[in-house]
């Protein structure tokens, strides 16, 4: 399979073989064997669109030459004739035909892609008309018939529209398909691109923080130090500063690690995306983690306005953790609805579901670090930085976050942020 990939000669020659063993199907649109039509132009014409890194002129006149000698053996052996040179005379314009087709195929052979479908089944009808008339006019030559009749013509041209039409839709499907498998696996690659993404902005929006709390705490360290020394604590100061030491080691460890965090998803290079698409992938994304979790649930959308995000990771990022809880909050099935809209240059994200919702008690308390209701198969606690990791990064695009109690009885979580810190332009 690797040698036909490469070779570009053996290519040719399969295309020549397949026409010439397509020819064998065939129809006399004349009376007797004088003009005859086969599938084997619309096999040429067929491998031509798929294989368009070939010689057309080449293909055509190799095709040519192979049609030519498979028609001149088969004549021989229909007429029990073995003169090559009779063989010669009914058979060698159906050779011109190939070329004449190949060559006509070489004028538009790098804008196949360009043309709309119907544009291009009229310019190879037209391709094809030609081809066949030339072939019309050598057999007449060779053979001394007449060729100029308006019925012998007008067969050539509806069979010429008839068969590149035929073969073109049947590209053109199959091209279809091939597109929708390509954006499909796009699609696919985007959204894990995406979760990767949300997650690694997590991560060192987080590592971010701690590194703030490592400079006080090398700070608080250093002073330490200082003031044991000014007492003349000599081993205490000196165990003070040994932890400074360390602690801004693991800073600049912490430094290192963002910068390689911060250069996977750069953000002056990421594509733009609209709410609606960040919607999509939350949704898509989600639908997949509940049947994971072998939930049946459906996720509505109610969405307002559409406009361009200037960095969706954020938006990402908030919308997956909140619609995640939402699916773990339900116990096998129910309903998740995500509506969105803008209000006085705020744009307002609610996420409400049917599970148990959140009792009133904990509502104060939920956005607190360590919080957590969720527990593992062996009883331990989760670390309950969800909603917190979600409040501070709300907080930093100058929004807030509260907790409502659903009117499906669950839980409703209301995002609020400036529609000028999301909108690219705003």
């Amino acid at each position: 399979m690797q040698t036909f990939i490469k070779n570009e000669k053996l290519q040719i020659f399969v295309i020549a073989l397949s026409a010439a063993i397509g020819e064998g199907f065939k129809i006399n649109p004349f009376s007797g064997d004088f003009f005859r039509i086969g599938l084997g132009v619309s096999t040429f014409l067929f491998l031509l669109l798929f294989m368009r890194h070939l010689s057309y002129i080449k293909a055509g006149i190799l095709t040519g030459l192979v049609n030519v000698a498979f028609q001149a053996g088969d004549w021989m052996l229909l007429t029990h004739s073995f003169s090559v040179i009779e063989s010669l005379q009914n058979n060698l314009a159906a050779g011109f035909y190939y070329v004449v087709f190949g060559f006509g195929m070489s004028r538009i052979q790098s804008r196949i892609t360009e043309f709309h479908p119907l544009l291009l089944g009229g310019i190879v009808s037209l391709i094809d008309f030609v081809a066949n008339g030339t072939e019309l006019l050598v057999r007449g030559t060779l053979l001394g018939t007449t060729v100029f009749e308006f019925h012998a013509w007008f067969v050539l041209l509806i069979t010429a529209i008839v068969r590149s039409f035929f073969v073109i839709g049947l590209y053109s499907s199959i091209a279809v398909s091939q597109m929708r498998f390509l954006h499909a696996e796009r699609e696919k690659r985007m959204e894990q691109m995406l979760n990767i993404g949300a997650g690694l902005y997590g991560e060192a929006f987080y590592l971010k923080k701690s590194m703030d709390t490592i400079e006080e705490i090398t700070a608080h360290s250093f002073d330490l130090y200082r003031k044991l020394k000014e007492q003349s604590l000599t081993s205490h100061s000196q165990q003070a500063l040994g932890v400074a030491q360390q602690i801004h080691e693991v800073k600049k460890d912490s430094q290192r690690i963002l910068a390689g965090i911060l250069k996977l998803f750069d953000s002056k290079i990421i594509v733009d995306m609209n709410l609606s698409e960040i919607l999509h992938f939350v949704i898509k994304g989600n639908e997949e983690y509940s049947e994971m979790l072998k939930k049946t649930i459906r996720i509505e959308k109610d969405m307002g306005d559409d406009y361009n995000i200037k960095n969706y990771i954020p938006i990402l990022t908030i919308l997956n953790n909140l619609v995640a809880n939402a699916v773990e909050a339900i116990d096998l099935q129910g309903t998740i609805h995500l509506r969105i809209f803008e209000q006085d240059n705020e744009t307002l994200f609610m996420i409400s579901d049917d599970g148990k919702g959140i009792p009133e008690q904990d509502k104060d308390i939920i956005f607190e670090p360590g919080f957590t209701t969720k527990f593992n198969q062996e009883g331990i606690a989760a670390t309950g930085i969800g909603l917190s990791h979600v409040r501070d990064i709300v907080r930093s695009l100058g929004g807030y976050i509260a907790v409502k109690s659903s009117e499906a009885g669950g839980a409703k979580m209301v995002v609020c942020l400036p529609t000028y810190e999301l909108k690219k332009g705003g």
